[in-house]
């Protein structure tokens, strides 16, 4: 059953062994348990495991591919996932925090007087002086280390590189937070120019290299997301990332707003569905001939096949389905699908587990060690 799921695709210049991906995600987790869980994720059958937040400078968050313990762990992760006959992908990261401004905080966490939902939105308030001051500069040096950070990755053992299309690329995009007057704001063309250049750096430096850019949509009426290109400016946006040399395209929400929108609960009351990001593919899919990677809430292998089939994706991205069960590729490719352990998107143990700083789990793990 399902046979269009476990067919092979070319994925801008990738071949996938299928068509099921598992969606860049921040685990949280402490090496060791990250490592066995991606590997579990890869021996369950999926074709490629985004990891997501690599920085392309060399003091963001989390591990540094310029470091040389930071580079033995990317280089001991993309072998471990390689060893179970999966591909990997690293997503390049740059953030948009203001660290400076993140400090006048850090204070009132400290003596819990702000709560971990409350830094959030104060955090979001300070994208946009920051995004908008920045010397220019500065901005043309941060695009530059994207083709730095990929060389590094594809050394690292890398298949392909993401463009984390949300964070800086995403808020250089966004009219709510870029109010430059410069090259990098204004029209959209102007305000497309971070992303671009990041592109194009990697690009002119790895000729050869696949390209996904996660391309994060904006929602208005009703409003969701801040940061990324509204749904209206799209036109001006992929035809100048596909001219810059991106290869396929993973589409979803933008973020810098309440993390139960980018990572809906079933209960969500507009993105409660499945595939309920599907809808921004749509778009994409009619401006460009590229590979789309769908995402959100996916879960059902029926309605997945479906999407598929009529064309409206040519990949499945998904994270907390693969966390609940990383086997679901497996199981459903050998007709064993009523021994999925299903997603029901209570977001309890998972994006719970990430806000409470305990890393993220799934609810089904609780229960099994009860």
């Amino acid at each position: 059953m399902y046979d269009i799921l476990n067919t092979p695709v070319n994925y801008g210049g990738l071949e996938l062994k299928n068509r099921v991906i598992f969606a860049p995600t921040t685990l949280g987790l402490p090496q060791e348990e990250q490592l066995e869980r991606l590997r579990a994720i890869a021996r369950g059958g999926c074709a490629m495991i985004i990891i997501g937040d690599v920085p392309v400078g060399k003091h963001g968050f989390g591990p540094s591919l310029y470091s040389k313990k930071g580079f033995a762990w990317y280089a001991r992760l993309t072998s471990a996932i390689h060893q179970e006959g999966c591909l990997v992908c690293a997503q390049l990261h740059q953030s948009d925090s203001n660290v400076k401004a993140m400090l006048k905080y850090v204070p009132g966490v400290l003596t819990k007087r702000i709560s971990m939902q409350e830094l959030r939105p104060l955090l979001n308030q300070e994208v946009g002086p920051y995004i908008t001051r920045m010397p220019a500069q500065k901005a043309a040096a941060i695009a530059e280390s994207f083709g730095e950070a990929a060389v590094l990755a594809q050394k690292a053992g890398f298949d392909m590189v993401q463009v984390h299309g949300d964070r800086m690329c995403g808020s250089f995009s966004s009219a709510i937070y870029n109010f430059r007057t410069d090259c990098y704001g204004g029209a959209p063309e102007n305000r497309a120019r971070f992303a671009v250049e990041a592109v194009r750096a990697i690009r002119r430096r790895l000729p050869d290299l696949p390209i996904d850019y996660k391309l994060a949509v904006r929602q208005e009426e009703p409003h969701y997301g801040n940061a990324g290109v509204v749904e209206a400016e799209l036109p001006v946006f992929v035809p100048l990332l596909e001219q810059a040399g991106v290869t396929s395209f993973h589409v979803t929400l933008a973020n810098h707003g309440s993390l139960t929108d980018t990572i809906p609960p079933a209960n969500h009351p507009y993105f409660r569905g499945q595939g309920c990001f599907l809808k921004y593919c749509d778009q994409v899919r009619a401006l460009t001939k590229l590979p789309v990677c769908g995402v959100g809430g996916l879960s059902d292998p029926a309605f997945i096949a479906d999407q598929i089939t009529a064309g409206r994706i040519d990949c499945a991205a998904m994270s907390r389905q693969l966390i609940a069960d990383p086997a679901w590729p497996e199981k459903v490719f050998s007709g064993r699908e009523q021994d999925i352990h299903r997603c029901v998107r209570c977001n309890k143990a998972c994006l719970g587990g990430m806000m409470a700083h305990q890393g993220v789990h799934c609810i089904y793990e609780r229960k099994a060690s009860v």
